[in-house]
This record gives C-alpha cells, sequence and structure tokens, in this order.
C-alpha cells in the first residue's frame, strides 16, 4: 500500500463539480492498495501517518502531528500510485489491488483512520475525481507499508 501526504492549508475533491470532500488544514492522502495488501498494511500507514509529525510548533520546528493541530485528513484513493514503469512509454497497472480488494481495504484504511483523534474527509473510489489542493510548505512524503 503506498501514500503520497501532503501537508495542505486546503484540499478539496469534486466530481462532475460536486464538491464530496473538503478540508482546511490537515492531510491530504492519496492512497493505492497493491495486490497482496492486508489490513495490517492499512493499519500501519494509518499509525504513520496520524504520528507524523510534520506540522509546526510555536518555534517554527515539524514536531506537531495532525491530531495535536486539529487538523483533518482528506483520502483519495489513486490506483496510480500502482504503476510499473519499469517497461516501454505505457505504465502497466497490473500489481494494483483487483478493484473490490482495494475498495475494501481503502474502506478500511478510512475507517481506521477515523477511529483516530482526526476529522477525515474522502473522495470517491473509483470516480474521476478533480483534487484541488494547497500543498503548506511545501511538504509531501511518501510512505509504502513493504518499506516498513
Amino acid at each position: 500500500m503506498r501514500a503520497v501526504v501532503q501537508r495542505v492549508s486546503r484540499g478539496e475533491v469534486r466530481i462532475e463539480g460536486r464538491v464530496v470532500g473538503r478540508i482546511g488544514r490537515g492531510l491530504v492522502v492519496l492512497l493505492g492498495v497493491a495486490g497482496g495488501d492486508s489490513e495490517a498494511d492499512a493499519a500501519f500507514l494509518v499509525d504513520r501517518i496520524v504520528g507524523m509529525r510534520i506540522f509546526a510548533d510555536d518555534a517554527g520546528k515539524m514536531n506537531l502531528s495532525i491530531a495535536q493541530v486539529d487538523g483533518a485528513m482528506l483520502v483519495v484513493s489513486q490506483f496510480t500510485l500502482i504503476a510499473d514503469t519499469n517497461s516501454g512509454r505505457r505504465p502497466s497497472f497490473t500489481k494494483a489491488a483487483a478493484p473490490d480488494e482495494a475498495r475494501r481495504l481503502y474502506e478500511h484504511f478510512v475507517s481506521l483512520a477515523r477511529l483516530r483523534d482526526v476529522k477525515v474527509e474522502t473522495g470517491e473510489f473509483g470516480a474521476t475525481m478533480e483534487v484541488d489542493l494547497v500543498n503548506d510548505g511545501p511538504v509531501t512524503i511518501i510512505l509504502d507499508s513493504r518499506e516498513k
């Protein structure tokens, strides 16, 4: 399971012009599920993301977690994070989980995140979405549950 985590001052997801998820200060998490991923991968990433100290404290040092700054999380499914670009010009997505399994693990990730002290908004699994965000910093971190 891979996640691209961006610290944002705001984030929004739209489908056909309709807002389906919106946050202020917090994290936009683009989440890709690979074949063979499990609930343990989701739990690992949720724990890492919620516990990451990437928000500034009073001294301006990245020392606070999302919960400590009363931030929110916007989670967006993105199977293209699992792309294999090692051969040719067209990315292969054969390593991505099958849609039903990916949806199940995406929803499990979201449910685990909601159990933490963080407001969680989402996009819509499988939909074509427009993601609008203002990266704060910029701060962008890539996590892969297989690189524990």
